[in-house]
């Protein structure tokens, strides 16, 4: 069934024009006036039948593919895909590994900790802690338990330039994730709040954001990270909340942001009041650049984990928060989850106070650095980004490939990548290429086998593609 006429009076619905378009779609699927299956109007041809701008239509269709009522198919249109929003999210925040589904695969989609004695150094952490295990395990933990931790993380972010920063500006999180929920919780108003990422970001900015009902507008990026100009527009046209970004490790196109662009940033986010998340989760090698927390510490949150420099399994993160707010970050937490478990806290605080993290990190980079040059080596030879100390690297394939097209054929290969459709907005650009992901539980003669089978595919790009 499909219908293409459906043009609504968007007069019965207050406010902007996209979220009164987003009601009245909404309304008219649980009417039963939009069928499931339903086809709608293309979105040039609906936006001249009400009288607005493409990009207005644009926008509600993708609030209300968000929601799980529209589907987008390419080549056919959008259609009604449920009578009712669905509860919850309504797509994965990362592809799990299932060693039963990718057996024999090279599996480099999301970067893999590479095995540097981990496993011993937290059970001879766990140990001391058994030995130690003070008679007070029985209540629930709290914030003000977890001071000497906050203050051991100052020094493990003394390679950093983040400005004024103390323990009374840190709030500890459950893994990077966690860190930025905990942050749009304390940001966002309104009802329907408006978040900006880079228009290539991590998948985990826009799941978190939808959870809290905000609106993700994406804003343009070039070689050197997120443009200022088109922020400055994103502003002045959505009057954002949040700005998500990475200026040390743009994931996915591994670019870092020069310190002239960090400060244009900066100086908008201040004009605008604009509230700036930094993500430095996956940047584990020291830097001598101020971060935006440096430029703007009265709003920028600063955000990192152990997840990519130590275990991912502790699941254990962190926010320097702007000048003055570590209490608001903490009281956030308090009421999300009380504070961290005992155990997690206690063993992060062992690690760092002995220099077991420290030691476990170095390990991790010299292992990192040796694995990406290994693919620096191998794919060279093509437009490839990356940075030292980074656990993934950004593939422009070459004339004559597509990326669909070149995914599917890795995986014939045995080798599995992921496609920059995934770190696209809804509607949003997605270049033609791939992050490969460093995978650091693999033997380093089975992974250069699988990089060297990828240069063999890259020079051959389908005869029918080439230009």
């Amino acid at each position: 069934m499909t219908d293409t006429i459906w043009a609504p009076d968007l007069t019965q619905f207050p406010g902007p024009k996209y979220l009164a378009l987003s009601r009245a779609l909404r309304e008219a699927i649980r009417s039963g006036a939009l069928a499931q299956g339903a086809q709608l109007p293309t979105v040039r041809d609906l936006a001249w039948k009400i009288g607005a701008t493409p990009g207005t239509v644009s926008r509600a269709y993708q609030l209300a593919t968000q929601e799980g009522l529209l589907a987008a198919t390419v080549g056919r249109g959008t259609f009604v895909a449920a009578a009712a929003p669905r509860l919850g999210p309504t797509q994965s925040l990362f592809t799990e590994r299932d060693p039963g589904l990718v057996t024999g695969l090279v599996d480099l989609r999301s970067p893999q900790l590479p095995d540097v004695g981990q496993g011993a150094a937290l059970a001879a952490s766990l140990r001391r802690m058994a030995d130690a295990m003070a008679p007070d395990c029985v209540d629930y933990p709290s914030q003000r338990a977890e001071a000497p931790l906050r203050a051991a993380i100052c020094d493990w972010l003394a390679d950093r330039v983040l400005g004024p920063a103390t323990a009374d500006d840190v709030a500890l999180t459950l893994g990077g994730q966690s860190a930025v929920g905990l942050i749009f919780q304390c940001c966002l108003r309104g009802e329907r709040p408006v978040v900006l990422t880079e228009d290539l970001a991590y998948p985990g900015f826009r799941h978190a954001a939808r959870l809290s009902r905000a609106e993700v507008v994406g804003v343009e990026l070039d070689q050197h990270g997120l443009r200022p100009d088109a922020l400055e527009a994103a502003c002045r046209r959505h009057g954002p909340q949040v700005l998500c970004l990475t200026t040390e490790a743009q994931n996915p196109t591994a670019a870092r942001m020069p310190e002239a662009r960090r400060a244009e940033i900066a100086a908008i986010a201040q004009h605008h009041d604009l509230q700036v998340l930094e993500d430095d989760c996956y940047s584990i090698a020291e830097s001598s650049a101020p971060a935006i927390r440096a430029l703007a510490p009265e709003r920028t949150w600063y955000v990192g984990s152990f997840s990519k420099s130590i275990s991912a399994a502790l699941r254990f993160g962190y926010i320097i928060c702007p000048s003055g707010m570590g209490h608001t970050g903490r009281l956030t937490a308090q009421h999300s989850y009380f504070a961290l478990p005992r155990p997690v806290s206690d063993l992060c605080l062992d690690l760092l106070t002995s220099g077991v993290a420290a030691d476990l990190r170095r390990k991790v980079q010299a292992e990192f650095a040796d694995r990406l040059q290994l693919i620096v080596n191998c794919l060279g030879a093509h437009d490839l980004g990356w940075q030292p100390g980074l656990p993934f690297v950004w593939l422009r394939l070459p004339s004559g490939w597509r990326v669909s097209t070149f995914a599917r054929m890795a995986e014939a290969e045995g080798v599995l990548v992921r496609s920059a459709d995934e770190y696209a907005l809804v509607h949003g650009r997605s270049p033609n290429a791939v992050r490969l992901a460093i995978a650091g539980g693999i033997p380093r003669a089975q992974l250069e086998a699988a990089l060297l089978r990828l240069a063999r595919l890259l020079a051959r790009p389908p005869a029918e593609l080439a230009v």
